[in-house]
């Protein structure tokens, strides 16, 4: 029987991979993916956004928000307690490379998890999202504006985690992930969960941005 903290570290790999697939565009995966439209390597954003249905960011903030680590710039630790129960200190997500800097914060207790992702190199925003994510998960939920921003919840398995990425500018987005713990898992929806995570990231940043 796996211990606790195999689990835990099983549980952090699995939602590292979940957004890390979201930049390979592998149209083979079978979890949530955001692919760019645009190489990784790219810096000129994609002129024609948003497109594939996704809503346009009215009020973005600025890309600078996006700039830095977010282990120490997405949430403060008494917004780590709110997310999974406890301060602890985020952990880099070396699996998204390709799509921007990752953190992980993890409960060991209770296996609760949230991972932040700034989505900084596909230059596509909710664009991508839309096109890729949406015909791949059969829970696929737009969400009333979070702070003024766009966002959309999906999953594979709703009584156990979910992604919302919020759309801060029509080429900039920030995906959170949200692992049940314990005591929530199969009681809980883990997109409401999480979507409630991603309130707490858009706080943060609007409060670096000045907002």
């Amino acid at each position: 029987m796996m211990t606790k903290a195999a689990k835990c570290s099983a549980l952090a790999a699995g939602i590292a991979v979940l957004l890390g697939a979201c930049a390979t565009g592998d149209p083979t995966d079978t979890v949530s993916q955001t692919p760019s439209s645009a190489p990784a390597s790219s810096n000129s954003p994609n002129t024609s956004l948003p497109y594939a249905g996704a809503p346009k960011v009215t009020n973005p903030l600025p890309a600078s928000v996006l700039s830095g680590d977010p282990c120490s710039t997405a949430l403060t630790p008494g917004q780590v307690k709110q997310a999974i129960g406890v301060e602890v200190p985020g952990k880099p997500n070396n699996l998204v490379e390709t799509v921007g800097n990752g953190c992980t914060w993890a409960n060991s207790a209770t296996l609760g998890q949230i991972l932040v992702t700034y989505v900084t190199k596909t230059h596509d925003g909710l664009s991508g999202v839309y096109k890729n994510s949406q015909p791949k998960n059969p829970i696929w939920r737009p969400l009333a504006d979070i702070q003024g921003f766009p966002a959309v919840a999906y999953s594979n398995n709703k009584d156990q985690d979910c992604t919302v990425t919020i759309g801060i500018a029509d080429d900039l987005s920030v995906d959170v992930g949200g692992f049940l713990g314990d005591g929530k898992r199969g009681k809980a929806d883990s997109c409401e969960v999480t979507a409630q995570m991603a309130g707490l990231v858009v706080s943060t940043l609007k409060q670096r941005a000045g907002a």
